[in-house]
């Protein structure tokens, strides 16, 4: 087990999420960043879906009731351990004693760290996921202290091989996009202004998605556009003409023009983005 001390900001259980009930306006959730979750779970040999913790501006505090091999990835935080533990760092596993506790800093750049157990977090699954939903509300809920979750059991998993998956490096805050569907609902120039100039990260922002300021997209069709299929990565555009990026728990369905859609290689970028950072846009071809 894993007691929460304290849960920092906005902590969640976080897998790679349950697609395929979109259609049923379930959405598919998961771990925002998903290469920072799968990193953190080959490095204590679980396998890359199994659920671990997602930390929002870190500030969280664990002990851990029983001893544990641990891998903490995503945006860098000074991580604190008791005495008896391990050397720790990011980007490679270390051993918790039990009783042991884990102090996660603030991180300097990035915006969701994560943190996965060997065995990882065996919460009770809905429809197939151990996540947290934050626009459904399907999953178990926030964490808050006094929290405590179990840890799914090792003996059937391979050994840790801390080289097999070293940190990735920074990536630039650089969006590729695909144009569409629905570009032929703005100004001529819409494209060229989206990527024209980087967008300020609002306060807004959450697991929904990013809002962004900036450039104003100018929509060329009035009235409203039926609801249809949203994707993760879509680039939709309301009528204040300030794109939105969404992320994992995004709506299934929407009725603002989608401009374009983010590669999905791109999307950690979009996840690990805080108020105040820049992103900018640039358009690929198919």
């Amino acid at each position: 087990m894993i007691e929460v001390l304290v849960p920092g900001p906005y902590a969640t259980v976080q897998d790679l999420g349950r697609p395929g009930y979109a259609h049923l306006g379930v959405p598919r959730s998961g771990a925002a960043d998903a290469a920072s979750l799968r990193l953190a779970n080959r490095l204590v040999g679980n396998p890359e879906g199994s659920a671990g913790l997602e930390l929002t501006f870190g500030g969280a505090r664990l002990r851990f009731l029983a001893g544990t091999w641990i891998a903490v990835t995503g945006a860098p935080c000074p991580l604190t351990a008791s005495s008896e533990a391990g050397a720790q760092g990011m980007g490679a596993p270390f051993w918790m004693p039990r009783g042991a506790e884990l102090r996660v800093g603030t991180p300097a750049a990035g915006l969701r760290t994560y943190v996965a157990v060997r065995g990882g977090i065996d919460v009770e699954p809905v429809l197939g996921s151990r996540s947290t939903d934050s626009l459904s509300g399907l999953g178990p809920p926030p964490l808050r202290a006094g929290t405590t979750l179990p840890v799914g059991a090792t003996g059937s998993l391979p050994a840790i091989c801390a080289d097999q998956a070293p940190p990735l490096p920074p990536a630039p805050p650089v969006l590729r996009v695909l144009a569409g569907p629905r570009d032929d609902w703005f100004a001529d120039d819409a494209s060229a202004g989206l990527c024209a100039r980087p967008y300020e990260v609002s306060q807004d922002s959450n697991r929904v998605g990013v809002r962004l300021r900036g450039t104003t997209l100018a929509w060329a069709r009035q009235g409203e556009l039926p609801s249809e299929g949203m994707v993760t990565g879509a680039v939709q555009v309301p009528p204040n003409g300030q794109p939105i990026v969404f992320l994992a728990d995004h709506p299934p369905t929407g009725g603002y023009p989608v401009i374009g859609v983010v590669l999905a290689a791109d999307l950690p970028v979009a996840a690990q983005a805080r108020p105040g950072d820049r992103l900018s846009f640039r358009l690929v071809r198919r």
